[in-house]
């Protein structure tokens, strides 16, 4: 079969909260081929930057859009995909926001393919069985101790296990405020649940601001601490984390959301000490990079996890790339209010079974189909055209 058409589609809540929640915007990707085939896919980066990179006119031959690079070419089998990844880098090569842009196109062409060919995804990238994976509610801390406990307390009365608390207020005063955050969350919470905290990066290379926060975390039960430095600091993470292990501190340090190149993540597993390696597929490039990583990190002993706070798209994309390795069993599952988190997919979502957990889907591509009545709620209509010569205009889904 060959690629027909790609098209974008902006979706956003009516109103933008300047908080660290990605799911209130998206790029949506869809991949239409000449057998009356379709695929999806979502990006997690700003929407507007990322439809530039699949409209834009040619700056020289190592600025070429994604869609010049995957119009028209053939897609029959997985080294196809493989193949278009790599031409759609070399003619992005200098495109910055190249690996979060063509992601959609990646995750939408391996969900097209699987349809065409009746098999999931997770077999075509080579794995053998669709173990399950615990979800954790992923969400953001409250402002202050009482909103967070409160928080928490609503993810148990949901049956979830496990939960993730990240940015907000967390890192912004004094140690005593962290602990206090963290300590209203494991009390919400109970004793049982697993608990993880994100610390949005906000200690940046300070080691020592970090080791306190490990420390005092673990006393609290936390399995891990998440990017409490910034991805591009790896001495310091390992630093970190070498001071962690030698002294015997019971908990994991987290991090790799920043890299959105393999080459990066990589980095980070040899380099940095990490215990957990979270990896966004809608930034690094899609399944086909993704599953690149989860292979290294199998091979260093690294749990994977995947990083996703955008729709159940994503989720349904992201857990495919880790279905068959059995000892990565936790999954990053978004639990806030957006409506886009559930909204934009049918099914409404990867769903839980009766014992908690998730698995890769069994259906043909990804195992969900995206909602075109919620594509058409929250789409925003967007233009672009230099001398009055159209690159892109939105069309109805």
């Amino acid at each position: 079969m060959k690629i027909e058409a790609i098209d974008l589609f902006y979706v956003a809540l009516p109103k933008i909260e300047r908080s660290a929640d990605g799911t209130q915007d998206s790029l949506v990707v869809r991949v239409r081929t000449d057998n009356g085939l379709e695929g999806w896919g979502e990006c997690d980066a700003s929407p507007l930057v990322s439809m530039a990179a699949y409209v834009m006119p040619m700056s020289h031959s190592n600025i070429i859009n994604i869609r010049e690079a995957l119009l028209g070419e053939t897609l029959d089998s997985p080294e196809d995909v493989i193949r278009l990844r790599a031409k759609a880098g070399e003619y992005g090569l200098d495109i910055q926001q190249l690996d979060h842009a063509v992601a959609g196109a990646d995750i939408a062409l391996w969900d097209v393919l699987g349809k065409h060919l009746g098999e999931p995804v997770w077999k075509l990238i080579g794995h053998d069985a669709s173990y399950k994976k615990l979800p954790y509610a992923s969400v953001l801390f409250g402002d202050d101790p009482a909103e967070t406990r409160s928080i928490a307390e609503s993810i148990i009365k949901r049956d979830f296990r496990a939960a993730k608390f990240g940015w907000g207020p967390m890192g912004k005063g004094y140690l005593e405020d962290d602990i206090a955050l963290v300590q209203a969350a494991r009390d919400g919470l109970g004793p049982y649940a697993k608990l993880m905290v994100d610390a949005g990066v906000i200690w940046g290379d300070n080691v020592d601001a970090a080791y306190q926060r490990a420390v005092a975390f673990a006393n609290l039960d936390v399995t891990w601490l998440e990017e409490p430095l910034r991805s591009e600091e790896v001495g310091a993470y390992k630093e970190l984390s070498d001071r962690v292990r030698a002294n015997g501190i019971s908990i994991g340090i987290a991090g790799g959301e920043g890299a959105d190149f393999y080459r990066s993540a990589d980095d980070m597993m040899t380099n940095a000490g990490l215990d957990f390696v979270q990896i966004d597929v809608g930034r690094i490039g899609g399944i086909t990079e993704a599953k690149r990583v989860a292979d290294r990190a199998h091979e260093l002993g690294i749990q994977y996890v995947n990083h996703t706070f955008k729709s159940h798209l994503s989720v349904a994309a992201s857990i495919h790339v880790f279905a068959g390795y059995e000892e990565f069993d936790l999954t990053e599952y978004p639990a806030g209010e957006s409506p886009l988190i559930l909204g934009l997919t049918e099914p409404t979502g990867i769903f839980r079974d009766t014992d908690g957990f998730v698995r890769a889907s069994e259906a043909p591509g990804l195992g969900v189909e995206a909602n075109l009545d919620a594509i058409r709620q929250y789409q925003r209509h967007v233009k672009m055209e230099i001398d009055g010569q159209a690159l892109f205009k939105s069309d109805e889904p």
